[in-house]
């Protein structure tokens, strides 16, 4: 799953942190991305939903997999002015060797550093709001929905990790008359998936591996869910676009990639397959979140061996996109 675009750091009234419970469910969110083109067709708004049962070793949203808030730290900004010591209320932010560090244990993500910080060095990755308050977001959208075909896409993390949340999402979108894709690694209990399946117009579903075993080491979770999940969905008949990371060395291998097509050809009604480049942004991403580098750096994917995967998956009788 993909993330672009500049994150705006929410106001302390925009964060509010016990959302009226009479607005409906609540949920969890660390992104809002305006104008997207790659979750879906059209111009769209992309939600970004915080949580996951995966935790791939490529990941380019690490800050998607943990469901609660985390701190966003980007060292190189910071000052080390203090402001953000003196702010916190609750002694969580400490000068230590000359740097402001923070006790997670006695943080409660209140955003007050963040609002002080005259550098733009800290921010809270995760914050809890209403449905109405996302509707308000995708609902300033909607004039470019109309003129592209696009609509909203819900992401993550994994947004079927929240289903109370993502199905109140839905089904506001719907009697807005805003067309919904959800984003998803289909690793959920199947009530769920249906559930989501039958109230969004289109599903956007990850195939990482087809060796249940290279799935795990990859992933942290084996692919048989998945798998017969993604059977169960085209038995219904429901709209699915497969997308599959194209991760060099990990499954790019030829083997993996025919038994790829061989699946997606044997589902039927698949509307098409989208192979995404592979972005090494998550490990930077993991270094703001103060989790280390990562895995060693993996080259992207050449123009032509991109080119190359097209061809021997479109062999399969598949439509085939590079990117989406």
């Amino acid at each position: 799953m993909t993330a672009k675009g500049k994150r705006d750091v929410p106001s302390q009234a925009e964060r509010p942190h016990a959302p009226d419970a009479a607005a409906g469910p609540t949920g969890t969110i660390f992104n809002i991305q305006k104008f997207s083109i790659h979750d879906g067709p059209g111009i769209r708004t992309t939600v970004f939903l915080k949580g996951c049962p995966l935790a791939c070793s490529w990941c380019h949203n690490p800050e998607g997999i943990r469901p609660e808030p985390e701190h966003w730290l980007r060292p190189a900004r910071c000052a080390a002015c203090g402001m953000c010591v003196s702010a916190c209320r609750r002694e969580a932010i400490v000068m230590t060797e000359g740097r402001p560090v923070t006790d997670v244990a006695r943080c409660v993500f209140c955003g007050e550093c963040v609002e002080v910080c005259p550098t733009g060095a800290r921010e809270i990755m995760g914050r809890r709001v209403t449905v109405g308050q996302v509707m308000a977001e995708i609902a300033k959208d909607v004039i470019f929905y109309d003129e592209s075909g696009g609509g909203a896409t819900f992401s993550g993390g994994e947004p079927l990790m929240q289903p109370e949340f993502l199905a109140s999402l839905l089904a506001a979108c719907r009697a807005g008359g805003i067309r919904t894709a959800v984003d998803t690694t289909c690793h959920a209990p199947w009530d769920v998936l249906r559930a989501v399946s039958e109230a969004a117009d289109l599903l956007l579903c990850d195939i990482k591996h087809m060796e249940s075993a290279a799935h795990e080491r990859l992933t942290g979770v084996g692919n048989d869910l998945i798998l017969e999940n993604l059977r169960r969905i085209a038995g219904r008949g429901r709209p699915v676009r497969v997308r599959v990371p194209i991760i060099p060395g990990m499954n790019d291998a030829d083997a993996n990639l025919a038994a790829t097509g061989r699946f997606v050809a044997s589902l039927g009604g698949v509307a098409g397959v989208d192979i995404l480049p592979y972005n090494e942004g998550g490990r930077h991403k993991l270094a703001r979140l103060a989790r280390g580098e990562g895995p060693p750096p993996t080259p992207r994917p050449s123009a032509g061996h991109m080119a190359a995967i097209r061809s021997r998956l479109a062999a399969f009788g598949l439509t085939v996109t590079i990117g989406g």
